[in-house]
């Protein structure tokens, strides 16, 4: 942990080697990478997008081979170790894998960590605090996927464990930015079915949060089940809502007009034939 101006950040090293979550990788980290996800972070900082911070890189020793376009063509490459920070490091995926394995009294106890910790509007003596819990991160969700739109960021792996809980962007992979208005870019060269389109990244987005939802079933009684499927139902509108605030913004519109979003989806059509 890291304390700055009274707030606590977490650290976290990416490539330093493996960890109980490396699964059969090397748990290292090639300089190119590195180097984009210090760049990108800090970036998307700036532009005023939640984002893990980057504190510094290090080059590394030791050589690291990878396949860079998934081709068969492995190459020896620099290694780097990226120190990162954050306000939590919890993921979509931290509840999911708790639910799925039935470690139910662990799930319960994480989530009351996570709450207390990081939603601080949430009474923890509320016995409804799980389903505000969920319904502030469906909200954040659909507000950070359409800053995401706003700036032509696409992600390029956004499945349930890069999926921060306090809707953040996390974990900076094959991630690209448009050039030109395209609903089909993809930046990850392994995702051959473009599954993380960009314009499909809203829909992700509901996906995850839909197995959210499937996690957090097991805690909730009957009437906060129903309650909660009504609010993942107003994700798309609250999506929508806050996308076309975004656009607006960039094009100087004021006020409300029946004919801006007419306007916002008729120039994305034509950059997307320019």
């Amino acid at each position: 942990y890291f304390f700055r101006h009274g707030e606590r950040w977490e650290l976290q090293l990416k490539g330093s080697g493996r960890t109980p979550y490396s699964r059969n990788g090397d748990g290292r980290a090639v300089l190119r990478s590195s180097v984009r996800e210090f760049l990108c972070s800090e970036a998307m900082h700036y532009l005023g997008i939640p984002t893990s911070r980057a504190a510094s890189l290090v080059v590394s020793d030791d050589d690291v081979w990878r396949d860079q376009f998934y081709n068969g063509n492995i190459k020896k490459e620099r290694g780097a170790v990226v120190l990162r920070l954050a306000k939590s490091w919890f993921r979509i995926g931290s509840l999911e894998i708790l639910a799925h394995s039935g470690e139910l009294d662990l799930q319960r106890r994480l989530l009351d960590f996570i709450i207390q910790e990081h939603f601080p509007s949430i009474a923890m003596n509320d016995s409804n605090r799980y389903l505000e819990f969920f319904s502030t991160v469906v909200s954040e969700t659909a507000n950070l996927i359409a800053l995401w739109m706003s700036v032509g960021f696409a992600h390029g792996v956004c499945n349930t464990d890069n999926f921060s809980l306090l809707s953040i962007t996390i974990d900076y992979g094959p991630f690209g930015f448009m050039d030109s208005y395209d609903p089909n870019f993809v930046p990850n060269t392994s995702d051959d079915e473009r599954r993380y389109k960009i314009g499909n990244q809203a829909n992700v987005g509901l996906f995850n949060l839909s197995k959210l939802l499937q996690a957090l079933k097991p805690l909730l009684d009957p009437r906060q089940k129903q309650l909660a499927s009504q609010i993942l139902e107003g994700y798309g509108e609250r999506y929508y809502i806050r996308f076309t605030e975004l656009f607006k913004r960039k094009l100087g519109l004021l006020g409300e007009n029946e004919d801006d979003n007419y306007l916002i989806a008729f120039l994305l059509k034509v950059s997307l034939l320019c």
